[in-house]
């Protein structure tokens, strides 16, 4: 059994500031807090928060899921967003080839075997979305669910499974063998109707992807997806707040409109990050960075280049949200989201050790997945 001790001049465990603890970890585990500081293996200067967790990583470090799905493609998507606090992701694929799905399970079954820290799953981000909201998704890919995609979607071997889907595109009926399977159902890129959408609700799809985001919008004789997601308690929004995708304000009526907890932030990252690149190629499209906003050629933004540490300063500076609250939408609440709460998003006793140091400008001075550091400034 390995153990290590770490002296954490200061920790924050998801919920309470602590000061001078020692963190015992074993085999990869939170054993034990005590203030006995005699013996340690290491002091942590900076601040110690709970690991950061996105649901939503199509790429990273150059990479993109689309292009190659493979296990050095994932690994190098991990590495590239550990930078940035990330201990576990969805990489995500965006709509493609039935045979471009099958072979991003393939990969992503090799990784879950293969224990690669931080990959906790995929997000199948389409093919069954509405073309009037398909954003950067190519049209000729989108379709209706067939054998094929259930093929993969009943999979046991490629850990957690989100799907985006829109619900005028699939029967609620699916939507609720999808959640029979243990699948996370969200809406997005989707132009349905409130009723619509409430009727996927309903089925037991319970959240929705990139909030504002290529959904129909809330209109006074028509509350949209929108709306939808705004008015449901218990449904769960993912929130990118890079300043392009959603004007601030409207990321500061959602979470006035929303229980605390039912907002989490995801990237929508795309290989540029932990890269100065400036351009790829996202499955037949040229998108461009510019600005901080990636487009593609044919006018859509394309994802973007934001990291969850910055997406939490961004939180925490922009929306004024205390950073306790903006460190909790990055770890505590997309881990409540996928079930995973007794695993991640805090530091407690029996919990992983994933976890970030961050410095007083709330930038990354190392992350650590299973208690093994995998990064450091």
């Amino acid at each position: 059994m390995t153990i290590l001790r770490l002296h954490v001049k200061k920790l924050f465990d998801g919920q309470n500031y602590i000061d001078d603890q020692v963190l015992t970890i074993s085999d990869g585990k939170v054993t034990a807090f005590d203030s006995n500081t005699s013996q340690v293996d290491e002091v942590i200067e900076g601040l110690v928060v709970p690991g950061f967790i996105d649901l939503q990583v199509n790429g990273g470090g150059g990479a993109l899921f689309n292009d190659t799905p493979s296990l050095k493609n994932i690994q190098t998507i991990i590495a590239a967003h550990s930078e940035f606090g990330t201990t576990a992701m969805l990489p995500t694929l965006i709509t493609d080839k039935i045979s471009v799905m099958e072979k991003a399970a393939d990969a992503m079954a090799e990784a879950i075997a293969e224990k690669v820290p931080g990959i906790i799953g995929i997000h199948f981000e389409g093919p069954h979305l509405s073309v009037a909201k398909k954003g950067a998704h190519i049209e000729e890919y989108i379709r209706p669910i067939s054998s094929q995609e259930w093929r993969v979607l009943e999979r046991k071997d490629i850990g957690q499974i989100l799907v985006t889907l829109a619900p005028e595109t699939v029967q609620t009926d699916d939507i609720a063998r999808m959640v029979s399977l243990g699948i996370k159902v969200c809406l997005g890129h989707t132009n349905a109707s409130f009723n619509i959408a409430q009727s996927a609700l309903d089925a037991g799809a319970d959240g929705f992807t990139h909030l504002y985001n290529a959904m129909s919008p809330i209109q006074g004789r028509e509350p949209g997806v929108t709306g939808c997601a705004l008015l449901n308690d218990a449904a769960s929004c993912g929130l990118i707040v890079d300043g392009h995708h959603v004007d601030y304000a409207s990321c500061k009526l959602a979470l006035k409109t929303k229980p605390a907890g039912s907002v989490f932030l995801v990237t929508d990252s795309m290989p540029p990050v932990g890269t100065n690149d400036i351009e790829f190629d996202l499955v037949g499209k040229k998108v461009f960075l510019e600005g901080g906003k990636l487009t593609s050629t044919t006018g859509e933004l394309a994802g973007s280049v934001l990291d969850m540490v910055t997406a939490v300063e961004n939180t925490h500076l922009g929306l004024k949200l205390p950073l306790d609250e903006a460190l909790r939408m990055a770890s505590t609440y997309p881990a409540n989201y996928i079930n995973q709460s007794d695993l991640r998003g805090s530091l407690t006793i029996g919990s992983q050790a994933d976890f970030v140091e961050i410095n007083e400008e709330i930038k990354v001075k190392s992350t650590w997945i299973s208690g093994k550091r995998v990064y450091k400034k």
